[in-house]
């Protein structure tokens, strides 16, 4: 009779990890920023109907990244179980902290579970407060482990660059324009090499505090994604007079139209990339 093959169970757990980073890792960063006047998700993404970032209920949100299939059933999961708690109860009874904690027993579940291979996916859940102070942005990854971040959280991808280069250049408060800028600019930070990310391949979404809707869930178009970048971008040409120069403040103040909540990404340059989302 043949021994039965051994694997000590901290063996199993780092193997198992490491598997579900390698997976993350192929896919492309996702960020989501608190700007003045809520929260924002810009997440590079190429094709024209796989969202990465998708509203979860009135004031909450949802973004991902990783295998797409993985992280759209817990998405649909999620937004049954904030339908079913805000029917049954209350729609104040749906927070952004026990969706996050639903998730987190659900990912724990399977990556300790010997019977089937971890998910290869780390979500992000936000909920947007009357002020900025009630924010709340829970990052979770495969494991199940989740933390509660102030100000921005980076996932998948080159994920520690682009946080070190939005850590260098974020602020309180920042605006609409200036927060989109930042994030589209750390996207292209991919170590040495520098891209120039085009609206046509970003997804860009926000939870919006002064909107009177009751949801709070905008996407923006890539119409107004080119007007704000334009906007937003600095001129580095010396000005002919004084007067045609706009200031940092001007352009941070600017305000920008709503977009329709379905507007559509732009296909993807390249048909054949079949890296996770």
């Amino acid at each position: 009779m043949s021994v039965p093959f051994y694997v000590s169970p901290e063996q199993l757990m780092r193997d198992r990890a490491d598997f579900a980073r390698k997976g993350i890792a192929k896919g492309r960063s996702a960020i989501a920023l608190q700007y003045a006047d809520g929260i924002m998700f810009v997440a590079e993404n190429r094709s024209p109907a796989l969202h990465k970032v998708a509203e979860i209920y009135d004031r909450m949100a949802f973004a991902a990244v990783g295998r797409y299939n993985e992280f759209e059933n817990l998405r649909i999961a999620g937004v049954r179980l904030a339908d079913m708690r805000g029917y049954s109860y209350d729609r104040r009874d749906v927070t952004g902290r026990a969706l996050a904690n639903a998730y987190a027993q659900t990912l724990g579940a399977i990556f300790s579970s010997g019977g089937e291979k971890p998910l290869e996916v780390e979500i992000l859940v936000a909920e947007v407060g009357a002020s900025a102070a009630e924010d709340q942005i829970y990052r979770l990854t495969y494991d199940g482990s989740i933390a509660d971040v102030r100000g921005y959280a980076v996932m998948g991808g080159p994920a520690d660059q682009v946080a070190e280069y939005v850590g260098e250049h974020y602020t309180d408060g920042i605006s609409l324009a200036g927060a989109l800028r930042l994030t589209v600019d750390a996207l292209g930070h991919e170590g040495t090499e520098t891209r120039q990310l085009e609206p046509d391949q970003i997804e860009v979404a926000v939870l919006d505090r002064t909107r009177t809707q009751v949801r709070k869930f905008k996407r923006i178009s890539d119409e107004a994604l080119a007007r704000i970048l334009s906007e937003s971008k600095p001129d580095t040409s010396p000005p002919e007079h004084a007067e045609h120069v706009e200031t940092a403040e001007a352009v941070n103040g600017g305000s920008y139209e709503s977009p329709a909540d379905d507007a559509p990404v732009a296909p993807p340059e390249n048909p054949d990339d079949d890296r996770p989302l």
